[in-house]
């Protein structure tokens, strides 16, 4: 599980970085082998990967993922993208990504955590025939955080955008309203945008990730796991690319991307992609 939590209250970025709490980004950056997490997420997630051991193979599938879904969107046409709950950055990120196709695409990426602005740089570091920005704000605000992305300049929202909801929506639990939330965003975006999301499941091994969530919520982290039946909706209206909604290792698998030897316990993370008639 990845990307930032939902926090009751907007943090600014002068917030401090709650050392010491455990933090959903910094125990996804610990499952991904990085740096930028403290003792206490350590210490949180041994508690997950005692409950799931594939837990690190999750992180890891959903950023194999996130390249080759960016990477089909720009060799299709694709020229903005949008990626919320951008998390710590990891490289290779987003915009490495898809200006390795088109060295003109243009990126922004937005986050609520104060974590995520310290490290910002990494995500600004971008080619010379496009353009990279970071807004700070809260994905359950959709009208507030696309006003700060058409404050930077970078995007044109008349033009169609990739909207990536990566590792997000399970931190968004139903009495917050996600799929209001998604479809906030999308009627915002013109017609030939696309939203890409994953989502982690429990369908797999239910017992594991009830854990997995009980632990995350002792730690002042909302979330909730959902069924593929409970993540189709998100795409209600859209036009959903071949394969649909499919485990993330499912979708366009090429040789070398993720780890090797998966099956869908391990994996336990719904992907797919739609475009926006």
């Amino acid at each position: 599980m990845g990307g930032t939590p939902v926090p009751e209250q907007d943090h600014d970025a002068g917030s401090d970085l709650r050392q010491d709490q455990a933090h959903s980004a910094r125990m996804y950056d610990y499952y991904l082998g990085g740096k930028t997490n403290y003792a206490v997420d350590r210490e949180a997630a041994e508690q997950v990967i005692k409950a799931f051991p594939a837990i690190e193979t999750v992180a890891r599938v959903n950023r194999a993922y996130m390249h080759r879904a960016m990477r089909h969107l720009a060799q299709s046409g694709v020229r903005q993208f949008l990626d919320v709950g951008t998390g710590i950055p990891t490289a290779p990120n987003l915009h490495d990504i898809v200006q390795q196709v088109a060295p003109e695409a243009r990126v922004v990426y937005a986050d609520n955590d104060p974590i995520v602005l310290v490290y910002a740089d990494a995500l600004l570091a971008g080619s010379p025939q496009g353009r990279t920005a970071y807004v700070q704000a809260d994905a359950t605000d959709p009208a507030r955080l696309l006003a700060a992305v058409r404050e930077q300049g970078v995007l044109d929202l008349t033009k169609p955008v990739a909207l990536s909801l990566h590792a997000l929506l399970h931190f968004v639990p139903d009495d917050r309203e996600p799929a209001r939330m998604v479809a906030a965003f999308l009627d915002e975006l013109a017609s030939g945008s696309y939203l890409s999301l994953t989502h982690c499941t429990g369908d797999f091994d239910p017992a594991a990730w009830k854990k997995i969530i009980e632990t995350y919520i002792a730690r002042g982290t909302p979330a909730q796991v959902r069924s593929r039946e409970e993540v189709l909706p998100f795409f209600d209206g859209l036009e959903l690319l071949d394969p649909g909604v499919v485990l993330a290792h499912q979708w366009h698998p090429e040789p070398g991307s993720g780890p090797a030897v998966l099956t869908d316990r391990l994996v336990s993370l719904y992907a797919g992609v739609a475009r926006k008639p």
